[in-house]
């Protein structure tokens, strides 16, 4: 008999399926979500504890079900919630997400949310290896590796990310997914999404892009955050998240205009000012 998580879990596999199909995304992306459901629905087993007794790895060995849906699973069966499925439907709140971590209360979770300009834990989890998370006000190295470990153990990482190194899609790619979303949305041949947060009106302003480059899959929106808002930025500052097809590794970049420097004007990826001051002139 399948057990009601496996039930909750396809149901959310279907709906992010559907989601994706309303919003135009890739059909084949679309598809694999679709038979991920069918697995967690047929199972006798249950998929919770099937990853606390074998972790991602009993989750990926399952039919159709990849690294990247075993770490969506993992999501659910950590913190009841799935923020992709939630940033789709407008409902992501990273805020309550990042207080699910131990040593993360409100004000460190709001912290951490507008200054590193990120929602997920793996893309938090990317922000302590890669230096950022130290560079935090009030985060110093002792406390980034605490938090650190928690994440791993939280995530179970397989593999520990090397600090310093810079992966993901391409700039030019990133720049490219930038403008052709910039584009259509001022066009507004974009769907919109209402978001829960600072949207007391519930309207649906808020333009998704899903785009395929270069074999990464993107999804891009104006951000939503505090600071965003704060700053009149909601129609300036996009953020792009990404994963691969063969890894499925994921992430998410902030793109803005920038304000100063010799880049003032130009389009330019949070975090990677350097690669777009090469990219810029190579042009």
């Amino acid at each position: 008999m399948t057990s009601e998580f496996n039930l909750q879990v396809a149901q959310r596999l279907e709906q992010l399926a559907d989601l994706l199909e309303q919003q135009g995304a890739n059909p084949f992306r679309v598809g694999a979500y679709r038979r991920a459901a069918k697995t967690a629905a047929g199972l006798d087993l249950d998929l919770r504890e099937l990853f606390e007794q074998e972790g991602l790895k009993g989750l990926e060995a399952l039919p159709d079900i990849g690294s990247g849906i075993a770490a969506a699973i993992r999501e659910m069966v950590l913190t009841g919630r799935w923020s992709k499925l939630d940033r789709l439907r407008g409902e992501l709140d990273p805020v309550r997400l990042f207080q699910t971590v131990p040593g993360i209360g409100p004000a460190l979770a709001r912290t951490l949310h507008e200054e590193l300009h990120v929602d997920t834990l793996e893309a938090l989890e990317l922000a302590a290896h890669d230096g950022r998370l130290e560079q935090v006000p009030g985060i110093g190295a002792r406390r980034a590796a605490l938090l650190r470990a928690a994440l791993a153990t939280m995530l179970a990482s397989r593999l520990p990310r090397k600090r310093g190194v810079t992966d993901g899609p391409a700039i030019d790619e990133l720049l490219a997914v930038d403008a052709e979303y910039l584009r259509e949305a001022a066009a507004g041949r974009l769907p919109t999404i209402a978001p829960r947060r600072f949207n007391p009106e519930g309207r649906a302003w808020l333009p998704i892009l899903h785009a395929q480059r270069g074999g990464w899959h993107f999804t891009a929106l104006f951000s939503n955050t505090a600071r965003a808002h704060e700053l009149g930025m909601t129609g300036d500052w996009v953020v792009i998240y990404f994963y691969d097809d063969k890894d499925h590794h994921e992430g998410q970049h902030t793109v803005v205009t920038e304000t100063r420097g010799p880049l003032t004007g130009q389009r330019v990826v949070r975090g990677r000012e350097r690669e777009c001051r090469d990219h810029y002139a190579a042009r």
